[in-house]
């Protein structure tokens, strides 16, 4: 691993601070769940449809992330992720699942934007931009499915497609599904971090680099 910059340190104090603040709102709004997760995925901690944006193989070690694209925390910890995925290359297996928080009013439109987009096979295309933008549609009290669409029309999907998906029922049923087997595993804030199906209590970066670091078999000083 490199070592960490000053920037990744004050970020990661930043990111710790959001995702307990964010932690505390999902427990205030957190409903009940309407079905038992399923187990049936090939990696630990998915199912058979999850999105996995980084595959090393079977063997490899599985982080997955329960994230919400409103969500500044993870927004803050996007980059952080990214440049892990760069560090982990070909070592660990990638996946994310959805968590829209309910207190968050464009979370559900942002992930059904991303499942639309999953399904012409652009799921990581949407998911950079809709980070890479939060701060510009984030934390409004109005719809912004409006903007999402322009986003897939600047990905290039077929937007026929795309607002089929969008208006289709199992679309958002998808994204229910995450949510739901994110309650049943204890998801009460995001992002939240499993690795080969165990979740990680995080309190600085180092938590998940060295969880990493042991999962792969590498020298903590790498």
């Amino acid at each position: 691993m490199k070592p960490a910059t000053k920037a990744t340190i004050v970020t990661t104090a930043v990111v710790i601070l959001l995702a307990a603040i964010v932690a505390t709102i999902a427990l205030v709004n957190r409903p009940e769940p309407r079905t038992a997760p399923a187990t049936d995925g090939t990696l630990p901690g998915t199912r058979a449809n999850s999105h996995v944006l980084d595959n090393a193989g079977p063997n490899a070690p599985t982080l997955v992330e329960f994230l919400d694209f409103e969500c500044e925390a993870c927004g803050a910890f996007y980059p952080v992720v990214e440049q892990l995925r760069e560090d982990y290359a070909g070592e660990i297996n990638f996946v994310v699942r959805y968590f829209p928080l309910p207190g968050h009013y464009n979370s559900m439109n942002a992930a059904i934007a991303a499942e639309a987009a999953a399904q012409q096979g652009e799921l990581e295309a949407m998911h950079s931009r809709l980070f890479e933008t939060q701060a510009e549609w984030g934390e409004l009290r109005e719809s912004r499915a409006a903007l999402f669409r322009s986003y897939a029309e600047d990905i290039g999907l077929d937007m026929d497609a795309y607002d089929a998906a969008v208006a289709d029922p199992a679309t958002k049923e998808r994204v229910e599904q995450d949510f739901d087997d994110g309650q049943y595993l204890n998801v009460t804030g995001t992002p939240t971090f499993f690795l080969d199906g165990k979740k990680l209590e995080l309190q600085q970066l180092s938590d998940l680099t060295g969880a990493l670091d042991r999962a792969t078999g590498r020298s903590p000083q790498q």
